[in-house]
């Protein structure tokens, strides 16, 4: 018999579902945990006002299913990510707009800010997301930078999905909601990335985070080499070196002579782990037997220079 695929029966909710390729990304969790805590710092300043963001979930879903989900109205904010050539999206829903510009525009505290509906966003109003937008993709901007520097750009703003479409219906991407309070006040934000906007950077985020940082520590590396620089290790000074037969070292005994072949003024190799470092020549300091070094050095390629110029750079990335 033939089976009725409605659009409500359960086959095709599961058949749907199957649709949305989700992947573990543990760096993501880590980068939008990041994003709370500058966006909190940011928005205080922004709004001079106390304001508490939190992490609400991290999903995985269909574009299409979501752009028919936003609850009207809202704004839509189409952003750019310039580095990795692709678009994102922003939802403002309409709670947390009015709570912004209760407080920007020095509303009174305490209770929910008055909505009005059935009439679009005034210029004032849009404006005022607009800058709300900025602070948040700057602090978005700052959260990836150790990962990937990015730039994200606002394109444009929309009310109306149909017209913030920045990925075909049945393409996954990567839903965040954070939710946003002012003392009793606030709403949600929702920044969509499509699976195709972060494929520059999938393979990072799929790595399991270890430690509390990203990328390189300065402290550390310059803890590092102090510690090295004060280690203590074992010199060997070689005089000579042969290779005899078997039979004769398993012949030796007490009284034998073996023979070098080299003149009392031949060099001698200085190691360390077998590794050789220099060359002296062998002489008396009082009634100790030493060596005079008479070759340069052998360094290995990486110096503490390196370490300090790759710290400045590390310093003017983070100060940019």
């Amino acid at each position: 018999g033939e089976i009725n695929l409605d659009e409500n029966s359960g086959i095709r909710a599961i058949i749907d579902s199957s649709m949305v390729s989700y992947e573990r990304l543990p760096v993501l969790e880590i980068l939008f945990d990041r994003l709370v805590r500058l966006m909190t710092t940011s928005l205080r300043n922004f709004t001079s006002d106390t304001v508490e963001v939190s992490l609400d979930r991290i999903t995985s879903v269909r574009f299409g299913d979501y752009m028919n989900s936003v609850p009207l109205p809202a704004v839509l904010c189409v952003f750019k990510a310039e580095e990795w050539e692709n678009f994102g999206l922003a939802t403002v829903d309409s709670s947390l707009i009015y709570s912004m510009i209760d407080v920007l525009l020095g509303g009174r505290r305490g209770g929910a800010a008055l909505r009005i509906e059935g009439r679009p966003y005034t210029t004032i109003e849009t404006n005022l997301v607009k800058r709300l937008l900025e602070v948040v993709l700057a602090d978005a901007e700052q959260a990836f930078r150790p990962l990937s520097p990015v730039t994200f750009s606002i394109d444009r703003l929309e009310t109306n999905p149909r017209f913030a479409a920045i990925s075909r219906p049945a393409n996954a991407a990567i839903l965040v909601r954070l939710h946003i309070d002012m003392e009793d006040r606030g709403g949600n934000i929702e920044l969509l990335l499509p699976y195709a906007t972060i494929e520059p950077i999938r393979a990072v985020l799929m790595q399991m985070f270890m430690g509390e940082k990203f990328g390189r520590d300065p402290i550390w590396e310059s803890h590092l080499a102090t510690e090295i620089a004060q280690a203590q290790i074992s010199v060997d000074a070689v005089l000579y070196e042969a290779e005899i037969p078997l039979k004769q070292l398993m012949m030796l005994k007490v009284g034998d002579t073996l023979p070098l072949e080299m003149r009392a003024d031949a060099l001698v190799s200085v190691r360390c782990g077998g590794v050789i470092l220099t060359e002296g020549r062998m002489g008396r300091v009082g009634d100790r037997v030493a060596i005079r070094v008479t070759k340069q050095l052998r360094k290995p390629n990486t110096t503490f220079a390196m370490f300090e110029k790759a710290d400045e750079q590390t310093k003017l990335m983070e100060a940019q």
